[in-house]
């Protein structure tokens, strides 16, 4: 197939091209800049030049295309302050390039996160299909609502599917939220967690998400929801110590009032407990994560080399 990825320079795109282009597909990847373009050539796709605020060129790319995965959001937008211009930017991406691909049962995956869908215990790929009011004006509930309306595709001929991704994507390179965790560690001299720390965040490794994401494409039913989870839920706890005996600093509790100034943006995401699982997906898929778990990759030194 020739499929169109956004956000194939990215994290988890730079892992999917070359899953892709061993599995014999070609890659068009979307590039706003020329750092981008030129590593993408150089991993060996096409380049698609242009960004998620041009909805006709997103348009355009996937009705030339076999499928479309769809991994970008502009992170840059939302942990600037202003998470809804970038939700929106999203939805309209996700519009444009829907309907290039209406009536062709060609496949969409659209990439979507998994916190906080349930409390209190594990959630599956039938939670969050019915947003509740309380979270609809969320940051959460609005990419939910972009994720719905990509589900909704199926009902015009299109092989859509949601990807859910937990909180940490993980492997040597990551500089998403547990390299976060680990700079606030080394800066404040403590690799703190909340209250007790039980609370659970899921994890996958990055090369078993670019997998899934390439079997989604390949093979999803329409309307499907799949969890790429790895490990269903590592305590926070658990993180902070492996974080702080390679920092050489303590691990220690603070009390949930002092976690915005501990942890900047990342404070109301440290107290969340978001268990999940990947069971329907992997019956479905046959996925099976084979890269490291969180607390083995953290034992890793990548993690604390300073770049």
């Amino acid at each position: 197939m020739r499929l169109f990825v956004t956000g194939a320079s990215g994290w988890i795109g730079s892992a999917l091209v070359p899953e892709l282009l061993r599995a014999g597909h070609e890659v068009v990847g979307l590039a706003r800049s020329d750092a981008s373009a030129e590593r993408l050539e150089a991993a060996g796709a096409v380049v698609e030049r242009g960004d998620l605020d041009d909805p006709d060129t997103l348009g355009r790319a996937a009705g030339n295309s076999d499928g479309v995965i769809h991994l970008a959001f502009q992170h840059e937008v939302a942990f600037g302050g202003d998470f809804g211009a970038a939700a929106a930017v999203d939805r309209r991406a996700v519009e444009a390039m829907g309907a290039a691909l209406a009536g062709s049962d060609r496949p969409f995956v659209l990439a979507s996160g998994l916190l906080g869908l349930s409390a209190g215990r594990a959630s599956t790929e039938n939670d969050g299909l019915v947003p509740s009011a309380a979270t609809r004006a969320s940051p959460a509930g609005r990419r939910a609502a972009t994720a719905l309306l990509a589900l909704s595709f199926a009902g015009s001929g299109v092989r859509s599917s949601v990807l859910r991704l937990p909180p940490t994507v993980h492997g040597d390179g990551d500089e998403g939220f547990i390299s976060r965790l680990v700079g606030i560690a080394r800066d404040r001299g403590v690799s703190g967690y909340v209250g007790d720390g039980t609370n659970r965040w899921p994890a996958v490794h990055r090369s078993d998400a670019a997998h899934l994401a390439r079997l989604a494409a390949e093979s999803a039913p329409a309307g499907s929801v799949l969890h790429a989870v790895g490990d269903g839920g590592v305590p926070l706890r658990d993180i902070a110590e492996a974080i702080g005996r390679h920092v050489h600093v303590p691990a220690d509790s603070m009390p949930p009032g002092r976690a915005h100034e501990h942890f900047g943006f990342l404070g109301p995401l440290v107290m969340v407990d978001s268990p999940a699982t990947a069971e329907i997906t992997r019956q479905l898929l046959g996925w099976e994560p084979t890269g490291p778990g969180l607390i083995e990759d953290l034992e890793a030194e990548h993690y604390y080399c300073q770049r």
